[in-house]
């Protein structure tokens, strides 16, 4: 069965585009022309991802993003036409796996649904599930969750992969661009923003102080990595 693509967008000729070229690609493609459409069909279709424009009539993308986070994790890709920093982030805050900016290349934006869906397709146990401690954080491989002091936190589905990749390679450093690739699946495009973001969005949720993490640390001027002392499964 085709994956169902769900496209937001109130440009006519951005919508024409991305549906023909996602027709091509094999996809089922639903279109909605603002949020509130959007929701509506969120609801009827239950698609497997969503491409959702921010600027938009009636109820913008983040909204829609932010009521549709509260009912399911399905991948959402935000598209923008604003360069300003505040959107992307506020859009990733809200719940998106990721955005791109307008005008965008077929190739890339292609690139990015086939990893997200990989993502969402991705087995939720691996060979070595179990319970992973590094001080008061447990990474449950089993469950697909992470707690701090035994509670459970309210991670995104790319922040779950984020922390259990890093802390797989304890200690090693990554580059955003191989950050890109090994947890988000797809060639480095030029912004590394998104990585930045989550990376932010993840340490206010698993570390007490966020300012000064104990565990997700920088190495400055060449990426992330991810620092404790495994204390037993």
């Amino acid at each position: 069965m085709a994956r169902k693509i769900l496209v937001v967008d109130d440009e006519k000729n951005i919508v024409d585009i991305v549906a023909f070229n996602l027709h091509k690609e094999g996809y089922e493609v639903i279109v909605a022309r603002d949020g509130e459409m959007c929701l509506e069909a969120f609801e009827k279709e239950n698609p497997d991802l969503i491409l959702l424009d921010i600027m938009m009539p009636k109820m913008d993308g983040l909204e829609a993003c932010r009521r549709i986070r509260e009912k399911s994790q399905v991948p959402i890709i935000m598209l923008t036409a604003r360069a300003e920093e505040v959107d992307k982030v506020l859009g990733l805050e809200l719940g998106a796996d990721d955005y791109v900016v307008k005008p965008f290349g077929v190739r890339e934006l292609l690139a990015r649904v086939k990893a997200n869906l990989r993502r969402k397709q991705a087995p939720k146990t691996d060979d070595n599930s179990g319970v992973l401690r590094f001080g008061d954080i447990e990474i449950d491989t089993a469950r697909y969750e992470v707690r701090r002091g035994g509670v459970s936190l309210d991670l995104t589905h790319r922040e779950y992969e984020l922390i259990k990749f890093l802390s797989s390679k304890n200690s090693q450093v990554f580059s955003r661009e191989q950050l890109l690739e090994k947890v988000w699946g797809y060639e480095y495009f030029g912004d590394v923003r998104t990585v930045d973001v989550t990376i932010r969005r993840l340490r206010a949720k698993v570390e007490e102080n966020p300012e000064n993490p104990r565990y997700v640390l920088t190495k400055r001027g060449v990426g992330y990595y991810f620092k404790a002392e495994q204390q037993g499964e």
